[in-house]
C-alpha cells in the first residue's frame, strides 16, 4: 500500500531539511516549488498540500489533485487562498494553529517600543556622529507603562499581545466581532470596547485581524481622524486592513504620532512608496511571523493535522469561512 503523500511548497521561509527530519513515519514528503515540473508531477498523487496561500490553487488546480484531502497552511493568514475553489472541491483549508503567534505578538511589542522610543532615529544619529540629534530638547520619547493599548482582533495573537502588554503595565482594551467571556477578560486583564472607543482613547492601536472583505480598509481616513494626535498605530496582520493612502496622509500631517508597519498594501512595496520618506514610521518586511524558533511548531502542527486526516479524524484550525 502506497504511503500517504505530503506535497510541500518550497519556500525560502521554510527549512526543508527540518521538515524532512520531522516527517512522521509512514508518510512520503515531496518538496518542490509551486507549479514546477516536479510539483506538477507529484500533485495527482498528493493526499495533503502544505505551504502558503496561492491564488493559483484554483478550481483547475484541485481537478489535478483528485486524492487531496487537506490544504494545510504554514501561515496564520489565508487571504491568498481561493476559498471558493476549496469549498467547491470540498477541501478543508487550515491555518498554522497559532504556531507563529508568539513571534507576531513579540514583533508587535517591538514596534510599539521602537516607535515610542524612536529607535531608528536614535541609531541613525549615533551612527552619524550626532549623538542625541541636533536639538534633543525637542525630542519626545514615551514609555509603555500606563498607556492605553487598543487591540483590534483578540485571536491567538491578540491574546498574547495582551499578556505582554500587561507585563509592561499597560491598560488593555480590545475590539473583536467575537467577544470573549467576562471570565476570560478578567484572566487576560482586558476590557471590550467598541471600535470607535478604541480609536478615540488608545495611545497605541495594534491590529490583529484576518484580511477579509469586511476588514479591508477597516482603518481609513475617518477612523484615523478619531485617533489622538499623540497616538501610534501598529500593523502586523495584513497591509490592506489599513487604507495606506489615508495612513500616509495622517502621518505626514501629524494627525497621529507614528506607525509601526510590518505589512503593506503591495508586497514588496514599490521603491517610491511615500511611507519610506516619513520620519515617524518604522517599517519591517512582513517578517513578524517567521522565526527560526517557530519553524518546528509550524511543521509540527502541519504534520499533526495530516496525521489526523489520514486517521479519518476532522482536521484542526479550519479557516472560519469553511467551517460548518
Amino acid at each position: 500500500m502506497a504511503q500517504p503523500r505530503i506535497l510541500m511548497m518550497e519556500s525560502p521561509l521554510s527549512a526543508a531539511d527540518l521538515a524532512r527530519s520531522m516527517l512522521p513515519a509512514g508518510f512520503e514528503l515531496v518538496i518542490a516549488p509551486f507549479g514546477s515540473p516536479e510539483f506538477q508531477a507529484a500533485l495527482p498523487g498528493a493526499d495533503f498540500l502544505v505551504g502558503f496561500g496561492n491564488k493559483a490553487a484554483n478550481g483547475a488546480f484541485y481537478a489535478q489533485a483528485p486524492k487531496l484531502k487537506l490544504y494545510q497552511l504554514l501561515s496564520a493568514g489565508y487571504d491568498t487562498v481561493d476559498i471558493e475553489a476549496a469549498r467547491a472541491a470540498k477541501i478543508p483549508v487550515c491555518n498554522n494553529g497559532g504556531a507563529n503567534s508568539t513571534a507576531v505578538a513579540e514583533h508587535a511589542l517591538l514596534l510599539m517600543l521602537a516607535t515610542c522610543r524612536r529607535l531608528v532615529w536614535q541609531h541613525e544619529n549615533v551612527a552619524a556622529g550626532r549623538w542625541r540629534g541636533n536639538d534633543p530638547s525637542q525630542v519626545k520619547l514615551y514609555e509603555l507603562r500606563d498607556k492605553v493599548l487598543g487591540i483590534v482582533g483578540l485571536g491567538a495573537i491578540g491574546k498574547k499581545v495582551a499578556r505582554l502588554a500587561n507585563a509592561f503595565g499597560m491598560t488593555v482594551h480590545y475590539y473583536d466581532i467575537k467577544r470573549v467571556s467576562e471570565a476570560e477578560e478578567d484572566a487576560l486583564s482586558v476590557r471590550f470596547k467598541l471600535l470607535n472607543e478604541i480609536l478615540r482613547n488608545a495611545d497605541i492601536v495594534s491590529l490583529h485581524v484576518p484580511l477579509t472583505p469586511a476588514s479591508k480598509h477597516m482603518i481609513g481616513a475617518a477612523e484615523l481622524k478619531l485617533m489622538k494626535p499623540t497616538a501610534y498605530i501598529i500593523n502586523t496582520c495584513r497591509g490592506p486592513v489599513i487604507d495606506e493612502v489615508a495612513l500616509t496622509e495622517a502621518l505626514a500631517e501629524g494627525k497621529i504620532a507614528g506607525a509601526g508597519l510590518d505589512v503593506f498594501d503591495q508586497e514588496p512595496p514599490q521603491a517610491d512608496n511615500p511611507l519610506f520618506r516619513l520620519p515617524n514610521v518604522i517599517l519591517t518586511p512582513h517578517f513578524a511571523g517567521p522565526t527560526w524558533d517557530n519553524q518546528q511548531a509550524r511543521f509540527r502542527n502541519a504534520f499533526d493535522n495530516c496525521q489526523r486526516v489520514a486517521r479519518g479524524e476532522a482536521p484542526l484550525w479550519v479557516i472560519p469561512e469553511l467551517q460548518g
